[in-house]
């Protein structure tokens, strides 16, 4: 009983380490609806929310766009999920998502 209370724990987190990524993040100056957080990726579905993490800070972000089209990025966010963050004077930083 415990060994399959620990497999399920193993394979509950392996799951959830598979959809994280790392690398380098920019934002765009898009006009979204009022301050609503959302980026876009290149293969999360469209809907799914995202959680971005930089440097202490992290935010849950929606997918609703396709990109980013830069090679070496893997996210672009909206310019209120880049205050959020923290990002905008910076304007490309590492950053963790899943």
């Amino acid at each position: 009983m415990r060994v399959a209370k620990v497999c399920a724990a193993v394979l509950l987190l392996g799951s959830s380490a598979a959809n994280a990524e790392s690398g380098m993040a920019s934002y765009y100056r898009g006009v979204g609806r009022s301050g609503e957080m959302t980026c876009a990726h290149r293969s999360r579905a469209f809907g799914s929310l995202v959680r971005v993490s930089y440097r202490g800070h992290s935010i849950q972000c929606r997918v609703n766009d396709r990109g980013p089209f830069v090679r070496g990025r893997i996210i672009d966010v909206s310019t209120s999920a880049a205050r959020a963050l923290g990002i905008v004077r910076a304007g490309v930083v590492m950053v963790s998502i899943d």
